[in-house]
């Protein structure tokens, strides 16, 4: 495990009796988690993930490991859910059909799984007595708020069905825990990149299609002018974000989202000109009209992370970009 990203403990104490859930584990958030928590000796590490979007091998090298279980299903059938938290310390949930572009086109499948799913395993794990629930909320949740940087408690309308499936599952795991008690942690993720992210397909994201497009020299497409912005967030970030919002043991840090980024903000032109000056490459870029439900701007506020869960950045996005672009070149340059 010398060349994992996770040798290095985000959390204090030990893991050893401690046992975890993950949600969605053989996807690209969710495998990072299985990788740090078996790195670092996790008491059970159980993983589900219906391989709908999730790889089995993102996770094949976990899978013979000790303390750690292969659960394939859906978390759109409670019984197993059910299952899937029994004897369960901690969930980190990041089962979802993801994307903006797709909800649009396929907004019943993006709530069954987001919305019925979710509420799914928020029962399951009251159900259980699962002692902390934290799952991915997203930056979407912001919808048509002009207000920058984004701050937790300042948010607009969704653009997307995608966006109101994730403001729905924050809402939902506020009322559990004021009905039934249960603690939870939402993260709103903004616009995670690296390893394992999938390059291909209709809803690949942008880093994942400008890595393809400039190692295999072709021209890669920007929805827009290009000076749309975001707030991009390595995953390490993200499992770093997970790993404290688990463990936290101040209870005025429980039972609120928090925003998980670098507080940085990069138009999708310079994502691009940075990963052209990486390979080499001279391609340019062609532009299309922009995609409906997308945001103009985004940039978090990540105070609150910092001061209620001691969050810190562990790679920015140069850093972040370098260390994805040897997993790309994995794929598609294989012999260099």
């Amino acid at each position: 495990m010398s060349h994992s990203l996770y040798t290095k403990a985000f959390h204090s104490g030990t893991l050893k009796n401690k046992r975890f859930l993950i949600t969605g584990g053989a996807g690209f958030i969710g495998s990072h988690l299985v990788e740090y928590l078996c790195v670092h000796g996790a008491g059970l590490v159980r993983i589900i993930d219906n391989l709908c979007t999730g790889k089995l091998d993102n996770i094949e090298p976990f899978l013979r490991m000790p303390g750690v279980e292969w659960i394939e299903g859906d978390i759109c059938d409670l019984n197993t859910c059910m299952q899937a938290c029994e004897g369960v310390d901690f969930v980190l949930h990041q089962a979802a059909l993801g994307s903006v572009p797709r909800s649009i086109t396929h907004p019943l499948q993006s709530h069954a799984t987001n919305v019925d799913g979710f509420l799914n395993m928020l029962y399951a794990a009251k159900e259980k007595g699962v002692r902390r629930f934290v799952f991915a909320s997203s930056s979407s949740v912001y919808g048509d708020s002009p207000h920058l940087p984004k701050q937790e408690e300042v948010i607009g309308k969704p653009l997307s069905p995608y966006a109101l499936t994730k403001l729905i599952n924050e809402q939902y795991a506020e009322v559990f825990a004021k009905t039934y008690g249960l603690e939870y942690i939402g993260l709103r993720y903004f616009n995670v990149f690296g390893p394992r992210q999938n390059p291909e397909g209709p809803y690949a994201a942008v880093i994942p299609l400008f890595m393809k497009a400039a190692l295999l020299k072709e021209m890669p497409t920007i929805h827009g002018d290009g000076q749309q912005s975001r707030d991009f967030t390595f995953v390490s970030n993200a499992v770093k974000a997970n790993l404290l919002a688990a463990l936290c043991e101040d209870k005025a840090a429980v039972n609120r989202v928090y925003n998980v980024a670098c507080g940085r903000q990069y138009t999708v032109q310079e994502i691009w000109q940075h990963i052209a000056r990486l390979t080499g490459t001279s391609a340019q870029a062609r532009y299309t009209a922009p995609r409906p439900g997308d945001v103009r701007h985004s940039l978090a506020d990540i105070s609150a992370a910092r001061q209620l869960l001691g969050y810190e950045p562990e790679h920015y996005l140069e850093e972040g970009l370098a260390l994805s672009l040897a997993w790309y070149r994995s794929l598609y340059v294989p012999n260099q």
